[in-house]
């Protein structure tokens, strides 16, 4: 069944529209027809199967027939907190981020990270990886939209606690993977991660010595340096192995 984004706002109204560009891809490119099914999600957890009632000259108008909870949702919280890249592998990072799973994304600027926009722009970008979430949502049958932070600076990111029960970065200097960097990994269970992965030019020393200090272990990736945007992505699919649901079951 295919799945459309749909504001949970517009849920609670008596009569349910589809706007936009998926009223048009339902009408000319899916071709689909009243009493037609289709799928829903508010990207907050729920949901829903709806049936086509109308298909007017703007917008489609719905009808809900069935709500439930999604059950997509890795268990462990994983926010990575990712140092600026350029327009295309942020775009792209978004993406592959949301389908692994990932529930919060954090850019920020550190030392050797790319120049950052002006404030106008990084507003922009910011509802361009939004957009490029809810998307990619779409594809990945998750529930939850990853949420995009307003962009911050190191400094800010190292003292971000929100109760994490492990903050680390992952480092291209470091020799211990992410097992080894964690005390009794497999004794303990984490249900909120805060991962920090640095720009294309690394992390300097004062930074990891920074980070240290304010409680993170570092962990590495292995012997191959990674591009950036590959690194996030390795991180977290490491982080959803053995702490989330792509690995064993845990008993």
């Amino acid at each position: 069944m295919r799945r459309f984004f749909i504001e949970q706002s517009k849920i609670a109204s008596t009569k349910i529209f589809i706007t936009g560009s998926d009223a048009a891809h339902i009408k000319k490119v899916l071709r689909m027809k009243s009493e037609d099914s289709i799928g829903l999600f508010d990207g907050r957890g729920f949901e829903y199967e709806a049936k086509i009632e109308n298909l007017l000259a703007e917008s489609i108008e719905v009808s809900i027939t069935k709500c439930f909870l999604s059950a997509s949702e890795s268990p462990v919280m994983i926010i990575v907190a990712q140092a600026l890249l350029k327009d295309k592998k942020m775009d792209s990072l978004t993406r592959q981020l949301t389908e692994i799973g990932v529930a919060r994304l954090i850019p920020f600027t550190s030392i050797r990270s790319v120049p950052g926009p002006d404030k106008k722009r990084l507003s922009t970008r910011k509802k361009r990886w939004e957009k490029i979430s809810i998307e990619a949502l779409k594809q990945c049958r998750r529930g939850h939209v990853t949420k995009i932070g307003e962009t911050i600076t190191f400094n800010d990111v190292i003292k971000i606690d929100d109760e994490c029960d492990l903050k680390i970065v992952f480092w291209e200097n470091e020799s211990k993977p992410v097992n080894g960097a964690v005390q009794q990994v497999h004794d303990r269970h984490y249900r909120k991660i805060l991962a920090v992965l640095g720009p294309e030019g690394g992390f300097s020393k004062k930074e990891i010595e920074d980070a240290r200090a304010c409680g993170f272990v570092t962990a590495s990736l292995g012997p191959r340096i990674l591009r950036s945007e590959t690194a996030a992505v390795a991180a977290c699919t490491i982080l959803q192995y053995i702490f989330g649901d792509m690995g064993l079951k845990k008993s």
